[in-house]
């Protein structure tokens, strides 16, 4: 018979403690901050080791630092907004404290005085069980059609 060790037992029970009551909460929280404009407040959602390839940027962030750089940048822009098109979510369990999320929001700010607003498609993968959630982040404006 083998017998684990309470060490082991440790590990599992703090393993599955959830930081995040679900993949939603993290989404939710993550607009919310966007729209609040901190930087360092988004910046903490993401994980150490997080891939970022951002809507406005031709550059993938890979450092914390360079997710917060980018998101100071778009903070800095006036009426900072994003609105989430709930009906588009659609989620993906990957494991039991893993998911993947994508649809649609719009970011909305203002160009020369002139709020615009500017849909995208996103995915997240995320693990739920981390205190820093965000694993990987891809994010690009919808294309016009061809037509």
């Amino acid at each position: 018979m083998i017998m684990l060790s309470d060490n082991y037992q440790e590990y599992k029970n703090m393993r599955t403690i959830m930081f995040f009551k679900n993949a939603e909460e993290v989404l939710f929280q993550w607009v919310s901050r966007v729209c609040s404009g901190n930087a360092d407040d988004i910046a903490e959602l993401y994980h150490e080791s997080a891939v970022l390839v951002p809507t406005f940027s031709p550059h993938t962030v890979t450092a914390p630092e360079g997710v917060r750089n980018y998101f100071g940048q778009l903070a800095s822009r006036d009426g900072l907004g994003v609105r989430l098109h709930s009906k588009a979510l659609r989620k993906q369990s990957l494991s039991e404290t893993v998911y993947a999320l994508s649809g649609i929001y719009s970011f909305e700010f203002e160009v020369d005085q002139v709020l615009l607003s500017f849909p995208s498609r996103f995915t997240f993968i995320m693990d739920i069980s981390f205190p820093k959630p965000i694993l990987h982040h891809h994010s690009s404006q919808v294309p016009r059609n061809l037509s």
